[in-house]
């Protein structure tokens, strides 16, 4: 079934759903999407210059704001995209002399969000060292997460089949490594015929479209947005 037919239930329209009255479930559902796509966020706060203790508690901060709806209610329903609402809200944050001053402190009296900090300041030691905006770094970053998710869901499914070796075989012809001669070799390799293989490729990607359309379809507001979502991740990934 198609992810349009879900999305009156998907995270981001039951977040705005809510709007400015309490909600355990809507909070619930913003908890999920934050721990999901923290990353992009932090790694946009280390790239504007803030020191690697600096970002953490910036980050933790921003998002402890944004459970606490402080920030929900400038959500624009127009422009329902959960990244934009994102990054226009962490702008605002940065600017904001008072919050500044009063980031979280780790160790206080509020609980510490469940981000990985450590392998958040890993991988962004190894984000390029040309002069990559913080922009531009947010919307690789976000496009990427995107991308991480469906693979790893594609992932358990093969595992709960029980063939989790298939698919690690089979993710390059996702990722656009689909030239004749890796089709003989995995071909080969996995005791099947081209034609074969080629059939399972094809229900694979089938398969991978889907749910990358539900993924999207968690951080818009409108299904009529998720091809124009899905053709900006493709354009993040590009860009340099």
């Amino acid at each position: 079934m198609e992810a349009a037919s879900h999305f009156p239930t998907t995270t981001w329209t039951l977040v705005l759903s809510a709007g400015r009255q309490p909600d355990a479930h809507s909070h619930d559902a913003l908890a999920s999407l934050c721990e999901k796509y923290w990353y992009p966020l932090y790694a946009y706060i280390r790239r504007r210059g803030y020191p690697v203790e600096q970002a953490q508690d910036l980050t933790q901060e921003f998002f402890a704001r944004v459970l606490e709806k402080r920030y929900i209610e400038r959500a624009d329903r127009n422009k329902g995209r959960f990244r934009t609402f994102l990054l226009s809200s962490l702008t605002y944050f940065l600017l904001d002399e008072k919050d500044r001053r009063h980031a979280l402190k780790r160790g206080g009296s509020q609980a510490l969000l469940p981000f990985e900090f450590r392998d958040g300041e890993e991988t962004y030691q190894r984000e390029p060292s040309h002069d990559e905006t913080p922009e531009k770094i947010f919307e690789r970053r976000w496009a990427l997460a995107i991308l991480a998710r469906v693979l790893a869901r594609m992932r358990a499914e093969f595992s709960r089949g029980g063939n989790p070796a298939h698919f690690e075989r089979l993710k390059a012809f996702l990722l656009g490594q689909d030239d004749e001669f890796l089709y003989a070799d995995v071909a080969r390799e996995l005791q099947t015929t081209e034609g074969a293989l080629k059939v399972a490729i094809h229900r694979l990607r089938k398969r991978y479209r889907g749910m990358l359309r539900a993924e999207i379809a968690e951080t818009v507001s409108d299904p009529g947005e998720i091809e124009a979502e899905m053709r900006y991740l493709a354009s993040a990934l590009v860009a340099r």
